[in-house]
This record gives structure tokens, C-alpha cells and sequence, in this order.
């Protein structure tokens, strides 16, 4: 009986080059998702001081109003605490052509002496 020969099979796998291809490709997927991540853990955090200085503008506002006296004009400072995160207000009280109604101004900030405001509410105060 005679052999009939077969064709020789190429070996299975990937070749080195193969794998340097993938393995290049998938690192730069890795970087652009690492990437992506860290940006919206960086704004969820932003969004979070925003909200919560928000909160902070409201109080002083609520406190304000609260006291049915019209405050002397004037820059005052002070700082409050939400959720564990310490923020500065300032508030600018200022009057206006009517003499029973008073503008506030209230600028909230992650630092003492920062320019960059977190939240900045402005509100009136009505003599009763």
C-alpha cells in the first residue's frame, strides 16, 4: 500500500508579532477607559461641592430671613459645614431705592480665600 503524503499543517497560535499587535492595542483601550473614569470621578465630585455649597448659600439666605430684621449693610464672613466638608461664605448686604427691601449677595467657596465660587445666591430682604 502506498502513503499518500500529506500536506504539512502550519503550526496553531499567534506569532510574537501577533501578540505584540494585541497586546498594544488592548494597553491603549485600557488608558482611554482609565481616562474616561477618572473624568467623571473628577465632575461627580465637582457636582458634589456645587450642591452642597448650594446648600450652604440657602442656610445663610434662610438664616437672613429668619431674623425679620433687616442687617446692617456690609461684607460679612463665616463658615459652615456640610456633609463633613468645611466651606467659607461671604455675604454682601447692600441696600437698594427702596428702603424696606435689601439685596444679599452670597458667594460660597471650598477655601477661605479663593476666587473660584461654588455657588453664588443672591436673594432680597423685605422689612416687616
Amino acid at each position: 500500500m502506498k502513503r499518500i503524503a500529506q500536506p504539512k499543517r502550519s503550526s496553531s497560535g499567534f506569532t510574537l508579532i501577533e501578540m505584540l499587535v494585541a497586546l498594544a492595542i488592548l494597553a491603549i483601550a485600557l488608558a482611554a477607559v482609565q481616562r474616561a473614569v477618572s473624568g467623571s470621578l473628577d465632575n461627580a465630585f465637582e457636582l458634589k461641592q456645587r450642591l452642597l455649597a448650594s446648600w450652604v448659600a440657602d442656610n445663610r439666605l434662610a438664616e437672613l430671613r429668619a431674623l425679620r430684621v433687616l442687617p446692617p449693610t456690609g461684607e460679612t464672613r463665616g463658615e459652615e459645614a456640610q456633609a463633613g466638608i468645611v466651606f467659607h461664605w461671604k455675604s454682601d448686604i447692600s441696600s437698594t431705592p427702596n428702603p424696606f427691601v435689601e439685596r444679599v449677595e452670597i458667594r460660597v467657596t471650598a477655601a477661605a480665600e479663593s476666587d473660584h465660587a461654588l455657588a453664588i445666591l443672591v436673594g432680597y430682604l423685605v422689612k416687616r
